[in-house]
């Protein structure tokens, strides 16, 4: 009998062509094939973590992981992300490099969470990153080898600020984002006498008096004495010196002065002469 299953499929047994007729369909074998050689999985684009997701804000590729819950740095963030908003987490601290993987980024949000440390966590962002929120965390200091290279608008408001020499160096460095400077207060580990105040009016010798360039200060008025200590003793030396010389200039004249002259020595010097 012949029998014919499927459009392109004709045989005479019954058996085989049920058998033909239970095979998967081409697409399916070559998607099959797929699997296997891919060692049983299909390969799949990473997935952002949860609460997080990636958009297009004004043309800009944008990675959003606000109030995530995060407490580190997420894997996954695509690479041509533009700008990258990590703020409202748990984040503590942020890896060396953690971004250079990030080539065209140019805005990072890391502004409340509860940083309180920051080493070379911007390495690799020099030639992109425009700027960068740390506001409302708990940085008390912050290395001047953070923002080495950066051309970047920082807000460091609302942080527990040392208010020390330090922190005038790294302020050379970088420039405020505009109304945020009246934000940067110093907190409870500054002088007892700086705590509450802003950080921005304060003038060198209230912020270094006590710090590293009060030592430094101290170490030149130091010197400056003593050279001055030197100087009194050498003009004293010389002062003495000169009297002293005067003195035996005169003395011999003195002498010939007070010498008794007797008669006959007249005589003799009369007669000599």
């Amino acid at each position: 009998q012949h029998v014919t299953s499927g459009p392109f499929v004709s045989c005479s047994t019954p058996g085989l062509c049920q058998s033909v007729a239970m095979l998967p369909p081409a697409g399916h074998l070559l998607s099959l094939l797929l699997v296997i050689g891919t060692g049983g999985s299909v390969p799949s684009h990473p997935a952002s973590p949860q609460g997080c997701y990636v958009a297009e804000e004004a043309g800009e590729r944008t990675f959003r992981c606000s109030q995530a819950g995060l407490s580190a740095v997420p894997t996954g963030i695509p690479n041509d992300t533009r700008k990258l908003y990590l703020d409202a987490n748990q984040l503590v601290t942020v890896p060396a490099g953690a971004f250079q993987h990030l080539p065209v980024l140019e805005e990072l949000d890391l502004s409340h969470n509860i940083l309180a440390h920051l080493g070379a966590a911007f390495q690799g962002l020099a030639g992109t990153l425009r700027h960068l929120d740390l506001s409302a965390n708990q940085l008390a200091s912050v290395p001047v080898e953070a923002f080495m290279g950066l051309q970047i608008q920082v807000n460091l408001s609302a942080n527990p600020w040392r208010c020390d020499c330090a922190l005038q160096e790294v302020l050379r460095q970088v420039r405020l984002a505009p109304g945020t400077g009246t934000g940067i207060v110093c907190g409870p580990g500054a002088r007892p006498d700086l705590v509450g105040q802003e950080f921005l009016p304060l003038g060198e010798e209230e912020l270094c008096g006590a710090g590293r360039g009060g030592a430094q200060r101290s170490t030149d008025v130091a010197l400056l004495v003593t050279m001055g200590g030197w100087l009194v003793l050498v003009v004293a030396y010389l002062v003495h010196y000169v009297w002293q010389n005067r003195d035996e200039s005169r003395r011999p004249l003195k002498r010939v002065r007070m010498l008794p002259v007797r008669s006959e020595d007249s005589s003799i010097l009369s007669t000599v002469v």
